[in-house]
């Protein structure tokens, strides 16, 4: 009898309605592509609803129209941390009412606590400092929240990717190339595919 292949490490993507639909479908498919497990948790498992934000002549800030859609594999109540490598954070508006999810503040915790990889982009910085977990840290977000990021206590660097230890973060889904390269090596180093 041949031996068993070797498991893939599996990654957890944590999102929900009005998620940025790029920030949700590079990252998903790209680590799928490096040969990794990936599983997308939300607060219910249904139809998520995404969206796409872009900039367009004589608006001060981001248009916001719908997006593709995506099931969640499972609710953020069904997650068992410690059997994920490491954890994606998706922009968009998402985190703006996700980070009130108890469910899903255990979780990002659980990550931290364990110094695994977690990468987030976009407004994703807004679940991670609701648990606490940037201050001292160097990061980058959207840079509308700049003032939100310091105010987590985190130094705030306004550039395509920003790499401290373990966490990886990017602006939006315009840095995913750099986003994805630089979440690849912690990765790598952190959770070898087979």
């Amino acid at each position: 009898m041949a031996p068993m292949a070797p498991m893939a490490p599996k990654i957890l993507i944590v999102t929900g309605d009005a998620a940025e639909s790029l920030e949700v479908l590079y990252p998903y498919q790209r680590l799928r592509e490096e040969g990794y497990e990936v599983h997308i948790a939300a607060p219910a498992v249904k139809k998520l609803r995404f969206v796409v934000h872009d900039f367009e002549p004589g608006f001060d800030t981001y248009t916001e129209k719908p997006g593709y859609t995506l099931p969640a594999d499972l609710a953020f109540s069904e997650v068992e941390p410690s059997r994920y490598a490491a954890v994606v954070v998706p922009g968009g508006r998402a985190p703006e009412y996700l980070r009130n999810d108890p469910e899903l503040r255990k979780i990002l915790k659980s990550f931290f606590d364990a110094d695994k990889p977690v990468a987030q982009i976009c407004h994703g910085p807004l679940l991670t400092a609701a648990v606490g977990s940037l201050v001292g840290r160097h990061v980058t977000a959207y840079p509308a929240l700049e003032l939100d990021m310091q105010a987590a206590g985190a130094t705030y660097q306004d550039q395509e990717v920003v790499v401290d230890g373990t966490l990886v973060s990017s602006r939006a889904w315009p840095d995913h190339p750099a986003w994805m390269r630089a979440f690849l090596r912690v990765l790598r180093e952190k959770a070898p595919t087979p």
